[in-house]
Formats: C-alpha cells, sequence, structure tokens
C-alpha cells in the first residue's frame, strides 16, 4: 500500500542519493543503494522503491534487491527489465525478466510489451506484437507498435503481406481515434502505405 509521503526509508535513500551525487561518487552511489536496500524488509523496500521508479539509474539497483527479495513478484521484474532497456542493457537482460514476469502473471501487459520490444529479429518482433494485440485487444499502444514493425518489415522485405497487416493494424486505430490530430496522422500513415509498390 502506497503512503501520501516519502516512507523514512525512501527520505534515507533519497539522502543518499543526494550525497553522493552533490559529491560525484557516481560509482559508488549503486552498491550504497543496495546496501540500504538490503537492510530493509522486502515490503518496505517496494515501498520506497516506488519513489525512484522513474528514474533509471536509481531504479535499477533497487528494484534488482526487490527480485532477488520476491522472485515472484512480477511488478517488480516489469519495473527492473523496463529500467534496464531504457539503460540500454539490451535484450540479453530485459527478455529473460519480461518472460518471468509473463509466466508468474499472464495478465502484466507490462510485461508482454517488454517482451516484444525485447525480440531483435523484426519479423519477430512484430509477430510478437500481433500476439500482445491479439491477448490485450483495446491496447491501442501494441496495435501501433505491431503497425510500424509490420510497415518496417514490409518495407524492409518487399513484403505485400506484412504490407496488409500493417494497413488492417492502422485501420483499427483509425476507427477507434478519438482525436484529430490522431486521425490526421493515420490516414497521412495510410495513404502512404496503400500507394507502396515492390
Amino acid at each position: 500500500m502506497l503512503t501520501d509521503g516519502p516512507t523514512p526509508l525512501a527520505a534515507e535513500l533519497a539522502a543518499l542519493v543526494t550525497e553522493y551525487r552533490a559529491q560525484g561518487r557516481f560509482a559508488q552511489l549503486r552498491e550504497e543503494l543496495q546496501r540500504l536496500a538490503r537492510q530493509a524488509t522486502p515490503d518496505a523496500l517496494v515501498i520506497a522503491a516506488e519513489e525512484f521508479r522513474e528514474d533509471p539509474q536509481l531504479a535499477a539497483p533497487l528494484y534488482e534487491v526487490v527480485v532477488e527479495a520476491q522472485p515472484n513478484n512480477a511488478r517488480a521484474m516489469v519495473l527492473l527489465a523496463n529500467a534496464y532497456w531504457l539503460l540500454g542493457a539490451g535484450p540479453e537482460a530485459v527478455a529473460p525478466l519480461a518472460a518471468r514476469a509473463m509466466e508468474v502473471d499472464p495478465q502484466n501487459r507490462g510485461a508482454w510489451h517488454l517482451w516484444a520490444l525485447a525480440e531483435s529479429d523484426p519479423r519477430q518482433r512484430a509477430y510478437r506484437w500481433r500476439q500482445v494485440t491479439e491477448r490485450f485487444p483495446g491496447d491501442d499502444l501494441a496495435v501501433a507498435n505491431f503497425a510500424d514493425n509490420a510497415a518496417a518489415v514490409a518495407s524492409a522485405e518487399q513484403d505485400y503481406e506484412m504490407l496488409d497487416l500493417a494497413i488492417q493494424a492502422y485501420e483499427a486505430l483509425l476507427a477507434r481515434a478519438e482525436h484529430d490530430t490522431q486521425r490526421q496522422a493515420l490516414e497521412t500513415a495510410l495513404q502512404a502505405l496503400r500507394g507502396w509498390k515492390f
């Protein structure tokens, strides 16, 4: 359960961050964050880490400790995988965490997104995004990612089947678009795709 303000542990972690950053001791900050995190109970750490989840340099070391302590915490795995992705750790670090999170919680949409994102082969990545859209039909972000990836594969491989899939996905987004700017962007994309000739 989240509190209205920073918890004592979150305040202590924030003070540590301020101190070490002011001293330029960036290499040691990670170690100190984890040392302090390991002294806390897992539940207290989960609450405190929430304060830092938008900063991948801080989130990664904290959520590493959370995942160690709570190996079935799908949300923590997703937040750690996301931090790794934002830090440029790549598919090797992200994919196993995303797969584990999906296994623990098959309804965790973030895990599915990271699983698709972490696929390095463009065609397979498009297929993964398609699976996400099938599991979460109302997920416009997944549909957009599927459309973009299918269009990229169609262009790179001169593949009319992937082009058709991209067009269908953009048409689905257009049917649900609520704002004029969205509709205009989608109509422009569709007009361009429908004109492609390989």
